[in-house]
Parts: C-alpha cells; structure tokens; sequence
C-alpha cells in the first residue's frame, strides 16, 4: 500500500494520527452520503491503540494463523475498521475507501469476511460479532490444549471485540457472555463503546437501568473502565494490562464515549449515528483537528510512516514462524495433526461406508458415523444445546470443554442463539475443519441469525438438527417444525439434506465433509426407519442431491418424489401401483440444492420432463415443492400445524402413509386419464 502526502508535514504523533483517521472517516462517509459517523468518529483513538499498540497482525498476510483477531461486533462502524486497515498497512487502498457502501467494492456497509482484507467476520445484526468472538476465543483454547508444549505456544493469541450498546442490548448476547464466562475465555477481550445513545434516543428510554460491569461480572467476567476515551496511550496501556493478564476470566474494558465526537453539531445525540456529517460540519470538524478542510483522504507522510505496521507485522509474524518450525521438528506427529486440522476438507469416504441392519434412525445413523470418524477426523468440534443425548452428536472418545481443560465437546447449555454464532467463529478461526452445532429442527429459528451469516460468509460447517416433523409425536405443534425446511431451502449457499434412511445418511456425510465453500444442515428424523436395499450402493446418486431411487420400468407415467422418512410410504406405494399396471418411478431428492446443481441433461433423466403427473411427498410445507412437481402435479405435504399423540397415530392423521399417497396418486393419474380424453 502506498500513502501519500496531501497535507504539509506535521509531528506524527498519536494526536495527528487520530486526527487523520477522523479525517478519513468523514471523507468515506461524506463521499458516499451516508455511513454512520458517530461511533466511528469516536472509537478512532481505540482503534488507534488496538492497531497501533495492541493487535498482533502481518498486514501482507492477514490469514497468519496464531495472528490476534478484531471482531467489529458494532458492524456500522465500518468505516473506522476500514480506515485503519488502510493506514496500516493491508491491501485496502485509497480508492478502496472511496467506493464506501459502493455495489462491488471491497468496502461495503457493513464487514464482510472474504470481501475485505483484515475482516475477520460478517458482522450485520448486533450481537452477532460478539458471539462469533466466543467462537473464536473456545478455537484458540481447544487448539492450544492441543497443540501447544512447553516453551512452544504456537497457539496463543487474543480475540478482541469492539461491542456497542445495542450488541449488548439483544439477547445472544447475554447468551454470550454467560457461555464465555463459564468456560473460562481468558483470552477474549470485549471493548464496550457506552456512548448512552441509540437511533430512538437516550438509553435512559430503554437500556439504563441496567449495571452492564455488573452484568459481566456476574457472568465471570473481569470488568475495567478506561480512564478517558479520546487518550490513546492511557487505552493503549488498558489494553496492554488486560491482555498480560493471564486469570482465565474474559474482560470487558467500558469506555464511556461521546457518539459523534468531535463533531460538535451532532456530538453526543441521535443524529450523530446513521447519516453523513454533511458539507459544514465535515469542515468544521477538520478544522477543529487541525485538518485542511479543503484536502480528502488526506495522510502525511510522517503520519503515514507511524501507522504503517507491515515491518513490525512481518517481524512478529516471522519470530512466530522460527517457533512454528521449532515445534514442527520436535513434535512432528503433531504437526502431521495440525495440518490436517487446517486442511479445507478432510477426505474420510473410506470411514463411512453402508449399514447392515434392518432398521436405524437417520439421527442414530449419524452418531454412528460421527464414532467412525472421531479419530479420523481430528478437526470436527462442537456439541449442542442441552440436547446431546436427544440429537446423538457426542464424539464417545473426546472430553468436554470446560473452563479446566477444553475438550471437543461442547456443551453449550440452552444457548442455541450463542451456540450458532460461536459454530461461525469456529470455522472463522481455523484449525477447526468441520465444526457443528445441533439441536431440534423446530428450535433452529432462534439460530437462524447465525446460520444465515454462515451462508453469506460461505463458512464450511455443519449444521445437525434432528426430531424432523410430526412423527416426533406428543410433544405438540410446538416441537413439530412445518415451515422449516421451506425456510432453510430458501437460504442462498445453504446445503440441506433430509436422508431417507441410514444408508442416505451415511452418504450425505460424504459430500457435506467434502464441502469446503459453504454450510451443510442436516435433517434427520428421530424415528426408526427400514434401512432400504435400494440406497445401498448410491453414495454417487446421494451426492447429487436426486436420483431414481427405483422404477417398475419402461417410460413412467407417474412419478413420485419424497425425501427424508417420507420416501418410504412413497416407495411402497409405488410397488403398490406398479402392481396394478401403472409404470411408476419413485424419486429420493435428499437435496434440493445439489439436485438443482446438476446438469439440465441430468435432471432430465431423472425427472422427465413429459412425464407431468407427480406426486410430492414430504412432512413439510409445500412451499417450494412445485418446481419439481410442476403445475400439474400435487402435493402430500404439511400447510398447517401439527398436534399432540403418538407419531404413528400423527402420520395416520395427517396422511404420511401408503394409504393416502395411493389415495392421491390415483386421484392424479384419474385425472391425466380424463385430461388425456
């Protein structure tokens, strides 16, 4: 990166070199006519102290992996984190902040991981960032238990999170907090902006009664106030003492800040936060910092000289690096370990392979596989929300994760909102190849936050939500999830795959272990299933996302489509119908979005286009279901809530049996015949 001069040469002090950071920050939102001055203009001398004085980084290679990491969880605050990238030193350029919020440009609104150099995390909806952070903080725990020896910590960094009064406002984030206090994060470190503010006014309306150093340290938090907010060096050395500080408590560091400043119009009110500063006060506030009001994205040499921190970056990273290779020599079956944690998709096809036994839930079909590849596969972590014996998804050989000593499993407690956003800071980290969170399917909406920002960012983890639809049973309407899969079909980047039986379980795990650009969801009934002959051999098939499950043969005049538990009374009532005659073909599309991947050609042949009467089967909305059934076929599906009794008695009820699906696809082909006149 290149700065240069505008400006005439003044003493590069922290004074000048806040200043300018200010500067740069009105100049992206002024350029761009919007972009949420106020926290930025006011956390620049902390942002400041964390690059300048705190943060461990190598600009010109922001991926270094025992790097410490910055979560911006205030995600409008953009243009700070933007500005300070620039300035010191990584691949964000002048021009880069001069498209702010512009389409296509490495500087958008909000962070987003993989567009911008340095970004650590997609940090929309508050709250988020902070819990991602945890994520981060258990990954550099876990990873140092593992890794790390006498005098060779290759893995000891800090994760440091820039956190707002609204993140702390939404409830992941108390979720957070207590998770992170319970498991004895110390080296997670949360800088609260407390600037009393929000876009509704004072926090007196909404937020003041609350003891927020209180609050975290009933959690098991350490909790400083810093001296002055506008000081950098008296943050710098806060933070300096925070992170020597080796107690196992993570830490919050309030800083009491002014929204806006030093913009004295619209400094400390609710006009400071969302809109541009505009012409007048952008040049009165220069001035005010010594800035020529007439210059923009403006850096002096000098000043650029002091915040540029690529050589101080390089010689950590390298100091590193000659401890790397050290540990890499005297322990290289750990460091055979290592890589293979680091690899971007570990290759276990051998492990999973087909089940001998009649019948088996596709949740017990996952543990098995998961016991199959727990030493195989030493970068899968995670656990679940209080429902481990209920979702299967233990590794039996691995220890818990507690405060004491971090293990591969994870016990969350019930936290699914945190759980989510900490799977996101597990993969976000590295080291952890595949982690996973499970849960019901019917809880999965108070993940879906996180699970969303898990497809934006593309991050190859896996989500594992069992207890599938009604034939859970007497639990009620409220455990029995109906427009779930609907919801998750809809997500951009998202896997999900709904196995049939065993066997169709086993080869999801194949691809969904291979995945390496985005997140896999697996549903997966509860309830016994025939583990069928037909999906014995089809782990190609599977892995396609759709295929001919079987056909009575000769071109069909009926097809019939199911996934998950719902491909059984659709496969017998297929036999059934070929037995009077009628040329049937049964479908098994476990995946929707890996069907749809597939050549025109492919699909073809699995869905002949001239064949119009379909029948679709599955426990679920029929929402989404007639792009493959087509305007002419029906659908045996769910479009209203479930109840309370047994599952098999909720399946009789609501028409998932062989029964009704003969029942309707008679009623189809009656009518083809009749059209057909």
């Amino acid at each position: 990166m290149t700065l240069s001069s505008q400006l005439p040469a003044a003493p590069a002090t922290a004074t000048a070199a806040v200043s300018t950071i200010r500067g740069l920050i009105i100049d992206m939102i002024e350029n761009a006519g919007c972009g949420h001055p106020g926290a930025a203009l006011a956390l620049a001398p902390l942002g400041y102290a964390l690059y300048h004085d705190v943060l461990r980084g190598d600009p010109a290679a922001p991926d270094w992996p025992d790097r410490d990491r910055l979560v911006l969880s205030a995600g409008h605050a953009s243009a700070l984190q933007y500005t300070l990238l620039h300035v010191t030193g990584y691949d964000l350029t002048r021009d880069d902040l001069r498209a702010f919020r512009r389409l296509g440009s490495r500087t958008p609104g909000h962070p987003e991981h993989g567009v911008t150099p340095g970004v650590e995390a997609t940090t929309g909806p508050l709250g988020q960032g902070l819990a991602t952070a945890v994520g981060m903080a258990l990954a550099e725990r876990l990873l140092a238990e593992r890794f790390n020896r006498p005098g060779l910590p290759v893995v000891d960094h800090h994760t440091v999170v820039i956190a707002s009064d609204g993140d702390l406002m939404e409830g992941v984030s108390q979720e957070a907090i207590s998770l992170a206090g319970q498991l004895g994060l110390g080296k997670l470190i949360v800088c609260y902006d407390s600037n009393g503010v929000t876009i509704d006014g004072h926090t007196s309306l909404t937020f003041d009664a609350e003891d927020q150093a209180a609050r975290f340290a009933a959690s098991g938090w350490q909790v400083e106030r810093a001296p002055h907010f506008d000081d950098p060096a008296a943050l710098a050395a806060a933070l300096r003492r925070i992170r020597d500080r080796r107690d196992g408590r993570p830490s919050l560091l309030i800083l009491e800040t002014v929204i806006g400043h030093p913009a004295a119009a619209v400094a400390g009110s609710p006009a400071a936060h969302g809109g541009a500063l505009g012409p007048a006060e952008a040049r009165r506030t220069k001035e005010a910092l010594g800035l020529d009001p007439d210059a923009t994205f403006a850096v002096t040499a000098d000043v650029a000289a002091h915040l540029d921190r690529r050589a101080a970056g390089a010689d950590a990273h390298r100091r590193w690096r000659v401890l790397f290779d050290r540990w890499s020599t005297e322990f290289p079956e750990l460091r055979r370990e290592w890589d293979r944690c680091y690899e971007p998709a570990p290759d276990a096809d051998g492990r999973i392979t087909a089940f001998d036994v009649p019948e088996l839930s596709p949740r017990n079909a996952s543990r098995e596989i998961m016991d199959r590849l727990d030493t195989s596969v030493p970068g899968l972590a995670g656990g679940a929300a209080d429902l481990v014996d209920s979702t299967k998804t233990a590794f039996g050989a691995a220890s818990w994760f507690t405060a004491a000593r971090p293990g591969r499993n994870i016990a969350y407690g019930v936290r699914e909102h945190a759980m989510a956003a900490a799977t996101n800071g597990l993969a976000l980290h590295g080291g952890v190849v595949k982690p996973y969170a499970s849960t019901f399917l019917s809880f999965g909406d108070y993940m879906r936050p996180a699970v969303r920002l898990s497809a934006i960012m593309r991050l190859p983890l896996l989500w594992i939500w069992t207890h599938d639809s009604v034939a859970i049973g007497s639990d009620g309407p409220t455990h029995q999830p109906v427009e779930h899969l609907a919801g998750l079909r809809a997500m951009p980047h998202l896997w999900v795959m709904r196995p049939a039986d065993a066997n169709e379980t086993a080869w999801c795990w194949r691809p969904a272990l291979r995945r390496a650009d985005g997140p896999v969801a697996f549903v997966l009934a509860r309830q016994p299933l025939p583990v069928l002959a037909e999906t014995r051999d089809r782990a190609a098939d599977v892995a396609r996302g759709g295929y001919v499950l079987w056909a009575s043969g000769g071109r069909p005049g009926l097809l019939l489509i199911a996934s998950g538990s719902e491909v059984h009374p659709a496969l017998d009532a297929g036999r059934a119908l070929a037995a009077e005659g009628v040329a049937v073909r049964v479908v098994s599309l476990p995946c929707w979005e890996l069907f749809a991947a597939q050549d025109q050609a492919y699909r073809d042949e699995v869905l002949p286009p001239g064949v119009v009467t379909r029948l679709g089967v599955e426990a679920g909305s029929s929402f989404g279901w007639h792009r493959w059934v087509g305007p002419a076929g029906d659908i045996v599906a769910m479009d209203e809530f479930g109840a309370s009794d047994d599952g098999d008695v909720l399946q009789e009820h609501f028409g998932f049996t062989v029964g009704h699906v003969l029942e309707r696809a008679r009623h189809l082909l009656a009518g083809a015949k009749e059209a057909a006149r």
